[in-house]
């Protein structure tokens, strides 16, 4: 785990704040662990989503899915990095559902987890995710 942010690019460093900003629009009344994420399009353009929780829990959306899906409602496809952000102190990787759905649309791509201390890691997706699952085994 790292506390320096001198050592992340300006990127980086954006996506980290507007993912903690994302985090604050989640809707969680029932878990209360908010989360936000950012996903960066290939062309530079950043897209922020929040967990969206429902009283039947199996319902509910992830921010990571959030942020991956409104990029693709926009028509961006191809994703160069994301960040999470929730406010834990272990930092919180991406639940198994949405490790799948970042393989599958975005391929191996460094994922930024940090919390509201600023302290972050960078994983790729293949380390959160070894053996992945896709369409070449169909």
């Amino acid at each position: 785990m790292n506390t320096s942010t001198t050592e992340l690019d300006r990127q980086w460093l954006q996506m980290m704040e507007l993912a903690q900003q994302a985090r604050r629009r989640a809707h969680a009344p029932f878990s209360r662990f908010q989360v936000g994420a950012v996903a960066a399009a290939s062309n530079g353009k950043l897209y922020a989503g929040c967990n969206v929780e429902n009283a039947s829990y199996g319902l509910t959306v992830c921010a990571e899915r959030v942020a991956i899906w409104k990029a693709i409602s926009e028509g961006d496809s191809q994703f160069t990095r994301l960040a999470v952000a929730a406010d834990t102190p272990t930092l919180t990787p991406p639940c198994g559902a949405c490790r799948q759905i970042i393989w599958e649309f975005c391929g191996d791509i460094p994922i930024l987890m940090t919390n509201l201390e600023n302290q972050w890691e960078i994983l790729s997706c293949r380390e959160l995710l070894p053996r992945a699952f896709d369409a070449k085994f169909l």
